[in-house]
């Protein structure tokens, strides 16, 4: 593994500037309201939410990532969060509510280090490359947005560097490269590539911490492998551009 995440404290020049180095940014040992919560992110911009989740029963802004109540695991693959519509939420942030005795990692991949993993006659085709993000595990409601395409290799607004931005294969249905040809099947290779556990990068949770990751140049999944006690995170997003081809 190449990178790790910044730890850094709540403020919102400390977070983007973490954010902008490492991709992922954990603040350790917060005490903070969901209000609290919530007015920091929007210090980091407008707020955003994925239409057709639940809100926080006391906070719309907010949803609740919880494994209380369930008779199956939750289930959770490698993405970023809402691909597939025009705008996709720049950062989402998690605060630790209840902490289970053992498990429940968040895992992350960086994008900017897969892009650069791949070799240069790999890296070479893919330019100009675009895939189709389309909606999975929610049902947005009419005339919500459920499917856009977006560039493969896709600059950040901040720092100019490149990532390898796709999803889990469920949500990226096609992929086109700058010739026109339709190679739907390198999605699925890519994102092994992305995913290789030899690059992953694991928070484990504490009591206090908030954890916020950048969507654009990576992605994360929740371990629910081996989880024991309950798990309750609550989750706010904040908005973002239209993803800018590299």
């Amino acid at each position: 593994m190449s990178w790790e995440a910044a730890r850094c404290a709540l403020d919102p020049e400390a977070v983007r500037a973490a954010l902008g180095d490492a991709g992922v940014a954990v603040i350790e040992g917060t005490d903070v309201s969901d209000a609290e919560f919530v007015a920091f992110l929007e210090r980091l911009g407008p707020l955003t939410f994925t239409e057709g989740e639940a809100s926080h029963p006391g906070q719309p802004k907010l949803n609740v990532v919880s494994n209380m109540g369930r008779k199956t695991k939750p289930r959770s693959v490698f993405h970023t969060d809402t691909s597939y519509v025009s705008r996709p939420p720049a950062f989402t942030a998690l605060k630790a509510e209840r902490i289970p005795e053992a498990g429940g990692e968040t895992v992350f991949t960086n994008q900017f280090d897969a892009l650069e993993r791949l070799d240069a006659e790999t890296q070479a085709r893919l330019k100009g490359a675009r895939v189709l993000h389309r909606v999975t595990g929610v049902n947005p409601g009419d005339g919500a947005e459920t499917e856009t395409w977006h560039p493969l290799l896709r600059r950040h607004p901040v720092s100019g560097r490149v990532a390898l931005w796709l999803s889990t294969p469920e949500r990226c249905v096609d992929l086109e490269l700058a010739d026109g040809s339709r190679v739907p099947q390198m999605v699925a290779e890519l994102y092994a590539h992305s995913t290789d556990p030899a690059h992953h990068w694991r928070h484990r949770w504490k009591a206090g911490d908030i954890v916020i990751w950048d969507n654009r140049c990576t992605l994360h999944k929740a371990d629910h492998s081996a989880v024991v006690g309950d798990r309750v995170l609550h989750r706010g997003m904040v908005g973002g551009e239209e993803p800018v081809a590299a």
